[in-house]
Protein backbone atom coordinates (compact mmCIF):
# COMPACT_ATOMS: atom_id res chain seq x y z
CA UNK A 1 0.00 0.00 0.00
CA UNK A 2 1.22 3.64 -1.13
CA UNK A 3 2.04 5.86 1.88
CA UNK A 4 -1.04 7.56 0.77
CA UNK A 5 -3.14 4.99 0.86
CA UNK A 6 -1.76 4.43 4.69
CA UNK A 7 -2.48 7.64 5.39
CA UNK A 8 -5.43 7.54 4.26
CA UNK A 9 -6.41 4.82 5.73
CA UNK A 10 -5.50 6.05 8.95
CA UNK A 11 -7.01 8.61 9.25
CA UNK A 12 -10.59 6.52 8.32
CA UNK A 13 -10.04 4.27 11.58
CA UNK A 14 -9.63 7.79 13.33
CA UNK A 15 -12.82 9.29 11.74
CA UNK A 16 -14.59 5.86 12.28
CA UNK A 17 -13.15 5.89 16.55
CA UNK A 18 -14.18 9.24 16.66
CA UNK A 19 -17.93 9.26 15.48
CA UNK A 20 -18.37 5.47 16.47
CA UNK A 21 -17.61 6.10 19.92
CA UNK A 22 -19.71 8.99 20.13
CA UNK A 23 -22.48 7.16 18.27
CA UNK A 24 -22.15 4.42 20.46
CA UNK A 25 -22.01 6.54 23.62
CA UNK A 26 -25.48 7.93 22.11
CA UNK A 27 -26.98 4.21 22.50
CA UNK A 28 -25.35 3.06 26.06
CA UNK A 29 -26.69 6.74 27.39
CA UNK A 30 -30.38 5.54 25.92
CA UNK A 31 -29.75 2.09 27.57
CA UNK A 32 -28.88 3.86 30.88
CA UNK A 33 -31.88 5.53 30.79
CA UNK A 34 -34.09 3.15 29.95
CA UNK A 35 -32.33 1.00 33.16
CA UNK A 36 -33.57 3.73 34.98
CA UNK A 37 -36.88 4.05 33.57
CA UNK A 38 -37.55 0.72 34.58
CA UNK A 39 -36.82 1.15 38.18
CA UNK A 40 -39.54 3.86 37.88
CA UNK A 41 -36.49 7.01 37.62
CA UNK A 42 -37.09 9.42 35.10
CA UNK A 43 -34.22 11.03 34.22
CA UNK A 44 -34.80 12.91 31.34
CA UNK A 45 -37.16 15.23 33.57
CA UNK A 46 -34.24 15.14 36.03
CA UNK A 47 -31.28 16.86 34.12
CA UNK A 48 -28.84 16.94 37.03
CA UNK A 49 -29.10 13.33 37.28
CA UNK A 50 -29.25 12.71 33.29
CA UNK A 51 -25.97 14.90 32.86
CA UNK A 52 -24.17 12.77 35.26
CA UNK A 53 -25.06 9.41 33.71
CA UNK A 54 -24.67 11.06 30.16
CA UNK A 55 -20.74 11.87 31.57
CA UNK A 56 -20.25 8.38 33.33
CA UNK A 57 -21.73 6.73 30.06
CA UNK A 58 -20.03 8.52 27.23
CA UNK A 59 -16.45 10.06 28.38
CA UNK A 60 -15.85 7.49 30.74
CA UNK A 61 -17.32 3.85 29.64
CA UNK A 62 -17.62 4.34 26.01
CA UNK A 63 -14.83 6.86 25.11
CA UNK A 64 -12.59 4.65 27.90
CA UNK A 65 -13.74 1.74 26.90
CA UNK A 66 -13.11 1.82 23.08
CA UNK A 67 -9.86 3.52 22.95
CA UNK A 68 -8.73 0.57 25.51
CA UNK A 69 -10.38 -2.13 23.92
CA UNK A 70 -9.31 -1.23 20.06
CA UNK A 71 -5.47 -1.07 22.14
CA UNK A 72 -6.81 -4.71 22.76
CA UNK A 73 -7.86 -6.08 19.48
CA UNK A 74 -4.76 -4.01 18.04
CA UNK A 75 -2.28 -6.07 20.30
CA UNK A 76 -0.93 -2.36 20.78
CA UNK A 77 -0.62 -2.35 24.88
CA UNK A 78 -1.34 0.34 27.67
CA UNK A 79 2.27 1.60 26.64
CA UNK A 80 0.34 2.94 23.22
CA UNK A 81 -0.96 5.48 25.84
CA UNK A 82 2.27 7.73 26.93
CA UNK A 83 1.08 8.25 30.32
CA UNK A 84 2.84 8.80 33.45
CA UNK A 85 2.99 10.18 37.01
CA UNK A 86 4.10 13.94 36.11
CA UNK A 87 7.02 14.87 37.06
CA UNK A 88 8.10 19.12 38.11
CA UNK A 89 8.14 19.85 34.32
CA UNK A 90 5.10 18.59 33.68
CA UNK A 91 3.23 20.10 36.16
CA UNK A 92 4.87 22.96 35.10
CA UNK A 93 3.74 22.58 31.30
CA UNK A 94 -0.16 21.72 32.41
CA UNK A 95 0.12 24.91 34.47
CA UNK A 96 1.62 26.98 31.16
CA UNK A 97 -0.80 25.16 28.78
CA UNK A 98 -3.75 26.14 31.06
CA UNK A 99 -2.79 29.77 30.69
CA UNK A 100 -2.44 29.61 27.36
CA UNK A 101 -5.34 27.61 26.51
CA UNK A 102 -7.31 30.39 28.13
CA UNK A 103 -5.71 33.44 26.66
CA UNK A 104 -6.40 32.14 23.23
CA UNK A 105 -9.97 31.62 24.37
CA UNK A 106 -10.02 35.37 25.51
CA UNK A 107 -8.07 36.30 22.23
CA UNK A 108 -10.80 34.75 20.61
CA UNK A 109 -13.41 35.75 22.05
CA UNK A 110 -12.35 39.68 21.29
CA UNK A 111 -12.22 38.40 17.74
CA UNK A 112 -15.79 36.67 17.51
CA UNK A 113 -17.10 40.28 19.13
CA UNK A 114 -15.18 42.23 16.49
CA UNK A 115 -16.14 40.39 13.92
CA UNK A 116 -20.05 40.71 14.79
CA UNK A 117 -19.84 36.82 14.59
CA UNK A 118 -22.40 34.30 16.85
CA UNK A 119 -21.31 31.45 18.76
CA UNK A 120 -23.85 28.74 19.39
CA UNK A 121 -25.02 27.25 22.54
CA UNK A 122 -23.35 24.39 24.66
CA UNK A 123 -26.70 22.48 25.16
CA UNK A 124 -25.71 21.69 28.54
CA UNK A 125 -25.91 25.45 29.20
CA UNK A 126 -29.64 24.68 28.18
CA UNK A 127 -29.81 21.79 30.77
CA UNK A 128 -28.31 23.84 33.31
CA UNK A 129 -30.46 27.32 32.81
CA UNK A 130 -33.28 26.03 35.50
CA UNK A 131 -30.69 24.12 37.67
CA UNK A 132 -27.35 25.79 38.08
CA UNK A 133 -26.55 23.41 40.26
CA UNK A 134 -25.56 21.07 37.74
CA UNK A 135 -22.56 23.01 36.85
CA UNK A 136 -21.63 21.92 40.11
CA UNK A 137 -21.87 18.29 39.39
CA UNK A 138 -19.35 18.81 36.58
CA UNK A 139 -16.92 20.83 38.15
CA UNK A 140 -15.14 17.23 39.65
CA UNK A 141 -16.70 15.23 36.27
CA UNK A 142 -14.14 17.46 34.26
CA UNK A 143 -11.37 16.49 36.36
CA UNK A 144 -13.10 12.70 36.93
CA UNK A 145 -14.05 11.60 33.45
CA UNK A 146 -14.58 14.73 31.25
CA UNK A 147 -10.65 15.38 30.61
CA UNK A 148 -9.36 11.43 31.23
CA UNK A 149 -12.16 10.51 28.42
CA UNK A 150 -11.79 12.37 25.87
CA UNK A 151 -8.08 12.87 25.86
CA UNK A 152 -7.68 9.23 25.86
CA UNK A 153 -9.59 8.68 22.69
CA UNK A 154 -8.46 11.84 20.92
CA UNK A 155 -5.22 12.46 21.89
CA UNK A 156 -3.92 9.22 23.70
CA UNK A 157 -5.42 6.86 20.80
CA UNK A 158 -6.30 8.81 17.62
CA UNK A 159 -3.67 11.27 17.37
CA UNK A 160 -1.15 8.32 18.53
CA UNK A 161 -2.51 6.51 15.46
CA UNK A 162 -2.01 9.81 12.97
CA UNK A 163 1.26 10.20 14.61
CA UNK A 164 2.60 6.77 12.90
CA UNK A 165 2.02 7.54 9.90
CA UNK A 166 1.59 11.45 9.73
CA UNK A 167 4.24 13.82 10.89
CA UNK A 168 3.55 15.10 14.01
CA UNK A 169 2.16 18.46 12.93
CA UNK A 170 -0.37 17.08 10.64
CA UNK A 171 -1.14 14.12 13.31
CA UNK A 172 -2.56 17.03 15.76
CA UNK A 173 -4.37 19.18 12.98
CA UNK A 174 -6.19 16.20 11.79
CA UNK A 175 -6.70 14.82 15.77
CA UNK A 176 -7.73 18.07 16.62
CA UNK A 177 -10.17 18.47 13.62
CA UNK A 178 -11.97 15.53 14.62
CA UNK A 179 -12.53 16.36 17.95
CA UNK A 180 -14.07 19.87 16.92
CA UNK A 181 -15.86 18.51 14.30
CA UNK A 182 -17.74 15.50 16.72
CA UNK A 183 -18.80 18.67 19.20
CA UNK A 184 -21.14 19.50 16.61
CA UNK A 185 -24.12 17.08 18.37
CA UNK A 186 -23.42 19.21 21.68
CA UNK A 187 -24.45 22.32 20.25
CA UNK A 188 -27.74 24.51 19.66
CA UNK A 189 -28.76 27.33 17.93
CA UNK A 190 -26.82 29.74 15.14
CA UNK A 191 -22.84 29.55 15.23
CA UNK A 192 -21.93 26.11 14.96
CA UNK A 193 -18.74 26.57 12.83
CA UNK A 194 -17.88 29.20 14.78
CA UNK A 195 -17.57 27.37 18.04
CA UNK A 196 -16.36 24.41 15.86
CA UNK A 197 -13.64 26.70 14.97
CA UNK A 198 -12.78 27.74 18.67
CA UNK A 199 -13.33 24.45 19.59
CA UNK A 200 -10.08 23.27 17.28
CA UNK A 201 -8.06 26.07 18.23
CA UNK A 202 -8.31 24.71 21.54
CA UNK A 203 -7.79 21.55 20.98
CA UNK A 204 -4.11 22.41 18.47
CA UNK A 205 -2.91 23.36 22.02
CA UNK A 206 -4.31 20.10 23.92
CA UNK A 207 -2.64 18.11 21.13
CA UNK A 208 1.09 20.39 21.39
CA UNK A 209 0.91 19.93 24.73
CA UNK A 210 0.74 15.74 24.21
CA UNK A 211 3.72 15.88 21.83
CA UNK A 212 6.05 18.04 23.47
CA UNK A 213 5.89 16.51 27.15
CA UNK A 214 4.84 13.06 25.56
CA UNK A 215 2.98 12.47 28.61
CA UNK A 216 -0.75 11.73 28.12
CA UNK A 217 -1.69 13.45 32.09
CA UNK A 218 -0.89 16.87 31.22
CA UNK A 219 -3.57 17.08 28.35
CA UNK A 220 -6.30 15.54 30.66
CA UNK A 221 -4.77 17.71 33.60
CA UNK A 222 -5.12 21.24 31.35
CA UNK A 223 -8.44 19.77 29.84
CA UNK A 224 -9.76 19.25 33.14
CA UNK A 225 -9.06 22.31 34.78
CA UNK A 226 -10.10 24.55 31.72
CA UNK A 227 -13.92 22.52 31.90
CA UNK A 228 -14.08 22.85 35.45
CA UNK A 229 -13.18 26.96 35.26
CA UNK A 230 -15.67 27.23 32.66
CA UNK A 231 -18.29 25.15 34.73
CA UNK A 232 -17.79 27.30 37.62
CA UNK A 233 -17.89 30.47 35.76
CA UNK A 234 -20.83 29.12 34.30
CA UNK A 235 -22.18 28.51 37.78
CA UNK A 236 -21.42 32.41 39.38
CA UNK A 237 -22.84 34.22 36.35
CA UNK A 238 -26.24 31.68 36.63
CA UNK A 239 -26.25 32.64 40.21
CA UNK A 240 -25.82 36.22 39.55
CA UNK A 241 -22.92 36.00 42.14
CA UNK A 242 -20.82 37.90 38.83
CA UNK A 243 -22.51 39.66 35.37
CA UNK A 244 -22.67 37.77 32.83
Amino acid sequence: MSNSGTQLRTFGVGFLLSFGAFGVGQVVVALAALAFAAVGIDVLNRPALFIAISTVMLQGVTFGGIALGYLTYRNLGLDFIHAHVPSLRDLGMALVGFVVLFGALQIISQLIQRLGLQSAQNTVVDMASGNPDIYLLLIPLSFLLIGPGEELLYRGLIQGLLRKTFRPARAIVLASALFAVVHVFSLSGAGKLVSIGTVFTLSLILGILYEYTDNLVVPILVHGAYDAVLFSLQYLMATGQIPS
